[in-house]
């Protein structure tokens, strides 16, 4: 059986780690029995790390990799695709620690990327649907697929999610290290880059809820740099 390994980034997410941690386990050890769990924590001054290293103590399938500061979410998100390809995972999954993804979910993706080079959570395909958002925010969500969408000319519909499982081919024919997006724009990039480099996309209906605890990490300049990269990636400019 292919090694399945999911990539956590945190920052600040002590409420929400160890219960994700113990939830996510058992979902990815049903789906791949060769399975790893890395933490990427940038350092958060709340204790998450220290929480990640005595999680990581304490189970096997646990792993931490410890970053010196907070440089974003595609930053953390590279150095654990790396140390996945490195360690010879098949599949690479990434998530959030918030459990605004299911962890009963894990199967479906692992699944679906035995059909195709990426699977992605999609709250926007038929089935799938967003909670606990009002309607501001669920706007700005679909508005914000919607642009991705329609500027790169592409059918995906959930451009901006970020519960994926990528088949290792696909990570190691990208280059990581032209991946400019640090926040949220990242998972739009990675998804475009993927689908100009010929690989196939398979959404999967999900269920997204807001986070249980802790606070959004999104910010204002989140979210316009995910509006001037979408035309600049079409573009084909760094």
């Amino acid at each position: 059986m292919t090694a399945a390994w999911l990539v956590v980034p945190t920052y600040n997410e002590a409420e929400n780690l160890e219960p994700f941690v113990r939830a996510v386990l058992p979902r990815l050890a049903e789906a791949a029995p060769e399975h790893r769990l890395l933490v990427v924590d940038d350092s958060s001054p709340d204790g998450t790390g220290e929480i990640a290293d005595a999680l990581a103590a304490e189970l096997d399938a646990v792993e931490v990799l410890h970053r010196s500061a907070k440089e974003g979410l595609g930053p953390a998100y590279v150095a654990g695709f790396r140390r996945a390809l490195v360690a010879g995972a098949g599949f690479v999954l990434e998530m959030d620690a918030d459990f605004s993804h299911d962890p009963a979910d894990v199967p479906r993706l692992i699944e679906a990327a035995g059909r195709a080079d990426l699977a992605l959570g999609s709250r926007y395909v038929e089935g799938g649907r967003v909670r606990d958002w009002g309607r501001g925010r669920r706007l700005l969500s679909r508005g914000g697929s919607l642009y991705s969408r329609l500027v790169l000319g592409v059918g995906v519909r959930d451009l901006t999610g970020g519960f994926k499982c990528f088949r290792r081919e696909v990570l190691e024919a990208l280059d990581l290290d032209a991946v400019r997006a640090d926040g949220y724009g990242f998972q739009i990039e990675l998804t475009y880059r993927a689908l100009q480099a010929g690989f196939s996309v398979e959404e999967v209906p999900i269920v997204f809820s807001d986070r249980r605890a802790g606070n959004s990490k999104m910010t204002l300049r989140i979210a316009a740099e995910a509006v001037w990269m979408v035309p600049a990636l079409r573009l084909g400019r760094p």
